[in-house]
Order: structure tokens, then C-alpha cells, then sequence
């Protein structure tokens, strides 16, 4: 597992009638994140804020949202900002409203000159129509991004010449994140917590909030780390998060069945029930896919095959020779 050299802050940014799913469904997979850090005695990865122009506000269904901290003046290095989602239709949406306002006059002060600097310190997150505030504080030119479909049109409106995409979870460009909505802005977070962290820690939150078939920005299930994993079944998910962790170690069927706490030959059948391979199958899929991603980001084979618990190309190639048949 690898941490970052300090804790990433999110600064959630809350209007009123934010949509209460759009704040709470990241800001839990990044807790998540961070409780899963400390049952193993690490320190959290992301320090979460909740800011606003307003102390307190009213959520998208009348919950109240009170001690909210103030736009700050500086964002510090590593500072994702995310915008989150209302409801209703574009007019609905944008209203030039005293909050609105100091929202868009902030972005555009704070935050503009921090996404302009190659390579950017900073980062831009947005849920559904949180995509028409970026839009309106000038965040969104000349750059990919998307939003909810209902608001594609609205977005191209806005952003003078943004590429809106439609059809997407969401969309990267650069340093700027934009997402579907809702449920989409668990899918981006989902995908964040796993650049931070890894595979291993993004699939344990995805256990626990049972959102295990989690979607990328191209396919639904982009990423062979993630195939097997649309069950309910904790001794399977145990053993695959172990395996995700430590590709290297010795899997053996003995081993990984002390792990789920069954024997070999129950935990070889609980495995083509639930995942629809064998576990020695499973094991060769994650280090095949490990040693793909680490060579195309730029390793050498040796240490590509390496770092995915092969003791050898030769080995490597063997495998790949085996999936393919």
C-alpha cells in the first residue's frame, strides 16, 4: 500500500439546497478511506473540510447543515476543492444569490491561478450541476468536462468553449474532475482513493459501501483489478483485497484460505460461485494486470514484473500466454 507524504484536504464546498447525496457519498468513501488506514495502524490519507459562505444552510431535503467553516484565503499544496450538485432544473440551479456569488468570486480568485500553474498543485472536483458553478467562475474554458445530462446544454451555455461530454461518469482534464452526478460522484472518489492509495484500500471502501461495480471513465469496469468483484461475499472480497495489497507474497490455496477463514476446497468453490474464476486464477489476474499498469506507466519489465509478484519475465510471459488461451 502506498501513502502520500501527507494527508490530501478536500474542501467540500456547500451552497444551500446542496444535494445531501452529492456531499455525503464521496466525503464517506474518503473516511472510509482513512478508517481502513487506521485498523492498520497508518495515519489518514485526506483531511476532509466543509466550507461555505454561510455558517449554516439547509441540504437538497431540509436537513440542516451548521458549522461550516469560511472560505479560506489560501488553499494549501495538495487541495482538492469540490463542487457539488442542487436540485432542479438549470434556472433552479444557478441563482445570483449572495452565496452563489461569493462561491464564484472565491473560485475565480483562490483557486483560477492555482489550475493555470503546469503542473497544477491543486485540483477541481465537481458533482452534477456543480459543473455550472466551475462554469460560471471561468474554470471550465477550453477544457473536457461533463455534468448531468439533464444540464449538458446548460454547461456549453456557460463554459465558452468547453468540450461538454455526455454519457460520461466523468471526465479528466488536467487537474479539473467533473462528474455525471450522484451516484457518479462516488464512482470519481471511488477512483481517486485508488490513484492515492491502490487497489487493495479503494476495494475494501467499495466493500463496505456495496458499490462494488465500480465505473471508470470509459467502461463500466475498466481495470481487470476490479473483475470478480460485483458480489456480496466477505470471505471472497477478503482474500482479493489481501492478494490486491501483496501480490508478491506466496499465495498459496492454503494460505489464502486461512485468510478467508474456510478451507481450500470451500474457498475454491465460494471462488467460482461468487467470482467466477479459481483463487489461484484471481491471484495470476491482479499481478498480470499490476505488471500491465506498472510497465505502461514507464517501468522496466524486470521491475514491472517485480513489483506484481512475479519472480521473473519469463514468468510474466507465461501467464500472459495462459490468459490468453
Amino acid at each position: 500500500m502506498r501513502l502520500p507524504a501527507r494527508p490530501v484536504n478536500l474542501w467540500f464546498l456547500v451552497l444551500p439546497d446542496t444535494l445531501l447525496l452529492d456531499l455525503a457519498g464521496p466525503a464517506e468513501a474518503f473516511r472510509l478511506a482513512n478508517q481502513h488506514l487506521a485498523r492498520r495502524g497508518l495515519p489518514p490519507a485526506f483531511a476532509l473540510h466543509f466550507i461555505s459562505p454561510e455558517p449554516e444552510t439547509l441540504s437538497s431535503v431540509g436537513l440542516p447543515l451548521a458549522g461550516l467553516m469560511p472560505l479560506p484565503a489560501a488553499l494549501p499544496p495538495d487541495s482538492w476543492v469540490w463542487l457539488l450538485g442542487r436540485p432542479g432544473e438549470a434556472s433552479k440551479v444557478i441563482r445570483p444569490e449572495p452565496a452563489w456569488l461569493s462561491a464564484r468570486d472565491w473560485l475565480n480568485l483562490t483557486l483560477a491561478p492555482l489550475l493555470q500553474t503546469n503542473p497544477s498543485p491543486c485540483r477541481l472536483l465537481t458533482v452534477c450541476s456543480g459543473a455550472l458553478l466551475a462554469a460560471d467562475a471561468g474554470l471550465l474554458a477550453h477544457r473536457e468536462a461533463t455534468t448531468h445530462h439533464e444540464l449538458l446544454d446548460e454547461l456549453a451555455r456557460l463554459a465558452s468553449g468547453c468540450k461538454v461530454q455526455g454519457n460520461r461518469v466523468f471526465v479528466q482534464d488536467g487537474p479539473v474532475w467533473s462528474s455525471a452526478g450522484v451516484t457518479a460522484g462516488i464512482d470519481l472518489a471511488l477512483h481517486l482513493v485508488a490513484e492515492v492509495l491502490g487497489e487493495g484500500p479503494a476495494s475494501a471502501v467499495a466493500q463496505v459501501m456495496v458499490v462494488f461495480h465500480r465505473r471508470g471513465q470509459q467502461d463500466p469496469e475498466r481495470s481487470p483489478l476490479l473483475a470478480g468483484r460485483r458480489h456480496l461475499h466477505p470471505a471472497v472480497h477478503a482474500v482479493q483485497n489481501a492478494v490486491v495489497e501483496a501480490p508478491g507474497e506466496d499465495w498459496s490455496l492454503e494460505r489464502m484460505a486461512s485468510v478467508a477463514h474456510v478451507t481450500p476446497r470451500h474457498l475454491t468453490r465460494l471462488f467460482q460461485q461468487h467470482a467466477g474464476v479459481s483463487p489461484r486464477q484471481h491471484v495470476e489476474q491482479v499481478r498480470l494486470a499490476l505488471a500491465r499498469e506498472a510497465h505502461g506507466s514507464g517501468m522496466t519489465r524486470d521491475r514491472a514484473a517485480d513489483l506484481a509478484g512475479f519472480s521473473s519475465t519469463r514468468q510474466w510471459r507465461r501467464a500472459r500466454t495462459r490468459q490468453a488461451d
